[in-house]
């Protein structure tokens, strides 16, 4: 993790291509490098062809999508964080051998495996203990310590939770029972996150690669720019506009911080805005890309695999939420914009919309594709080899048009390519594939197809890369989800949850947000939603939260993690481009995204926010209302402006406002929409007077 920022020169702030999301990678040169580079291409050669074809059974899929990663961390990333060497170890590259053949290992002897499950053999123990270590290095080398020392904890207890006091102890288990728990089965390391990375995730982190390489980022700035660069604060809001727009194929926070922030904290703090306050708004823009559809995170295929839902139930609940966070972010710099009396960019300088959407066009199909899919009873895989197809056939197809003069002959083009296209619902892959391949052939014969095939090449090397910080995550943890299977230990603290509950379900929600909180300032956010979900949902379930809502709940709160300081991770990025101190960022990014707080708990009281439970679409429309109102006052009285400064007496009606259209008890909406009323005309009143001349 990248050090705290400040702004004293004495301390050289990081750079923001230093910083990653998941350690440093090494840049490897020679044969080192032709050789990771390759191992990157076939991963996800070897993925495509398990989305495409599913040729191996689920546990064998697992192995070696693990068996990938491992060799690929080992290649990329150094032992020490902070070595830049290009050099590859002859360590590493043992390390990264071994990590790759393991993976064979369920291959080969799956069928023996599943004979003597419960009875393992020597090999099987040691093949076992050797993957766990290795998951546990890889895991150390990408993602720091603090997940490794997490599971390690989880670990240490199914060896010796014996001995621990009658209220946590367990009954005890063998070395063979709990190495074999971890990774010859399907309930440790190869367990369920495992298969949601090795299906669902890694088509999306590919999808999401391709776009960006065929210019997704360019497009978003330049629409973003184009309808709100020239209003009020401008700059500002084409980064909560930018970062929303690109959480639509990106399920990476920190990703989007260091993409979208390269261009927008400088264009924000040219036009007298903050360093402070531009790093927050991006921060927690870019953040919100994690509960923004169709895409989201990877948690959100990992809640539809646990929940046994179509993955479209997932992105229903999500919308109104992501809705109301995207907008409490934009009322915020709009209300930043107005106390500093901040202009826009000049109209003559902002992009015109309309033309970039003509010039790139295409790029929008895959979208709107993945959308129709994913809300017409298609599986996320499914939708995803749509979505990831089609966007490689729009990539070469344009360099194909590109060098047709005639325009009749191109829309001639576009129609037979949109036809090809669609025979992959019909008839399956094939043609598809074979269509891709005739694209590909043809972009050696005319001028511009070599880059386009580069584009192409970049893309699936990136994305093998991109996935290689989610899948790790999702592996490690299943070392916690398999002591919690072998020890039923998650019971405890869910019957602590339950003695909470039965006094105030507040009170259990409290303790739930303060453990993600916690949880999240070492480790990200798949294994803390994994870790709090397992614990904490089906108690919540048992005081009659909604399923759905217990699980966003936890969702919601791993994601603010990275938004708290002490540890911000989000902040921390936008620190690095902002030159401004990280935690001065993190607390101003938790103002601004207030929103993220609030509308878990309002959901868990009005399920009809997440579009759950029979309530109709009334109920639906007055509990957005209300958050709408909410968020506008909580706005104002964060920034201590509406129309003109509020007063201190103002700025307290206004939380006071907002905080009773929030709690769930009887009258309180009642109170919040009087006080609402009483301080949106008292303060036009002053502002009226203040006008007055005298």
């Amino acid at each position: 993790m990248s050090k705290q920022t400040t702004g004293n020169p004495a301390h050289p702030q990081p750079e923001a291509s230093d910083f990653e999301e998941h350690g440093h990678q090494r840049q490897l040169a020679g044969w080192a490098g032709r050789v990771a580079i390759t191992g990157a291409l076939v991963f996800s050669a070897y993925q495509l062809t398990v989305a495409a074809f599913h040729p191996f059974s689920s546990l064998i899929i697992r192995s070696l999508h693990v068996s990938f990663l491992m060799m690929l961390i080992f290649f990329f990333y150094p032992r020490r964080r902070g070595s830049h060497s290009g050099k590859l170890p002859w360590y590493d590259f043992v390390l990264a051998m071994v990590s790759f053949s393991l993976g064979f290992y369920h291959m080969v002897f799956e069928a023996d495996l599943i004979a003597r499950s419960g009875d393992p053999t020597m090999p099987d123990l040691v093949v076992a203990t050797l993957a766990s270590i290795l998951v546990f290095e890889a895991a150390r080398r990408v993602v720091g310590l603090a997940l490794p020392i997490v599971c390690g904890t989880f670990l240490l207890y199914a060896f010796f939770g014996q001995y621990l006091p009658d209220a946590l102890a367990h009954r005890g288990f063998g070395f063979d029972q709990i190495v074999s728990q971890l990774y010859l089965g399907s309930d440790g390391i190869l367990g369920t996150p495992t298969l949601v990375s090795a299906t669902y995730i890694f088509l999306f982190i590919l999808f999401g690669a391709f776009l960006e390489h065929a210019g997704m980022i360019n497009l978003f700035n330049s629409l973003a720019l184009g309808l709100v660069g020239h209003a009020q604060g401008g700059p500002a809001k084409v980064a909560v506009m930018a970062t929303g727009m690109m959480g639509t194929i990106s399920g990476s926070g920190v990703a989007n911080v260091l993409t979208i922030g390269q261009f927008t904290i400088p264009l924000m703090t040219r036009f007298g805005y903050s360093r402070t306050f531009a790093g927050a708004v991006v921060a927690t823009s870019s953040m919100g890309g994690q509960i923004m559809p169709p895409v989201m995170g990877a948690v959100a295929f990992i809640m539809a695999e646990t929940l046994d839902v179509p993955y479209a139930e997932v992105v229903k609940a999500a919308i109104i939420p992501a809705a109301l966070y995207y907008f409490t972010a934009f009322w915020m710099v709009h209300l930043e914009a107005g106390r500093l009396k901040l202009l826009g960019m000049p109209k003559d300088q902002c992009p015109n919309p309309w033309r970039a959407l003509k010039e790139q066009w295409y790029l929008a199909l895959p979208l709107a594709a993945l959308v129709f899919m994913l809300f017409n009873g298609f599986t996320p895989m499914f939708s995803g080899m749509m979505g990831l197809a089609l966007t490689a056939i729009l990539i070469l197809g344009a360099a194909l048009a590109a060098r047709m003069s005639a325009t009749a002959l191109r829309y001639v083009f576009w129609f037979a390519l949109g036809l090809g296209a669609a025979s992959f619902v019909k008839w399956g892959i094939v043609p598809v594939i074979a269509l891709i391949g005739v694209l590909v052939v043809g972009c050696f014969f005319v001028k511009g197809g070599s880059k386009t095939l580069h584009t192409m090449r970049s893309g699936l090397i990136d994305g093998a890369k991109q996935a290689l910080g989610v899948g790790i995550a999702c592996a490690i943890v299943g070392v916690i989800i398999g002591v919690l299977t072998l020890t039923g230990a998650a019971t405890n603290f869910a019957g602590f949850i339950l003695e909470i509950g039965e006094m105030s379900l507040f009170l259990s929600l409290f303790l739930t947000m303060v453990v993600c909180l916690i949880l999240g300032m070492g480790i990200p956010t798949i294994p803390n939603y994994i870790i709090t979900s397992s614990i904490a949902a089906p108690a919540l379930l048992k005081l009659g939260v909604p399923l759905m809502v217990s699980h966003m709940f936890v969702f919601y709160f791993g994601i603010m993690a990275d938004l708290t300081p002490p540890v911000a991770l989000a902040a921390f990025a936008a620190a690095s481009i902002a030159k401004e101190s990280a935690m001065k960022i993190g607390f101003k990014a938790t103002q601004i995204a207030v929103a993220g707080f609030v509308v878990p708990y309002m959901a868990v009281y009005a399920p009809a926010l997440m579009l759950q439970g029979d309530a109709g679409w009334l109920a639906v429309v007055y509990i957005v209302f209300k958050a709408v109102l909410a968020i506008f006052l909580w706005g104002a009285a964060a920034i201590g402006y509406l129309w003109a400064p509020l007063s201190v007496a103002e700025r307290i009606l206004a939380t006071a406002a907002a905080g009773s259209l929030v709690v769930a008890m009887p009258m309180t909406d009642e109170v919040g929409f009087a006080c609402a009323v009483v301080f949106v005309v008292w303060h036009f009143l002053r502002k009226k007077q203040q006008l007055v001349p005298a």
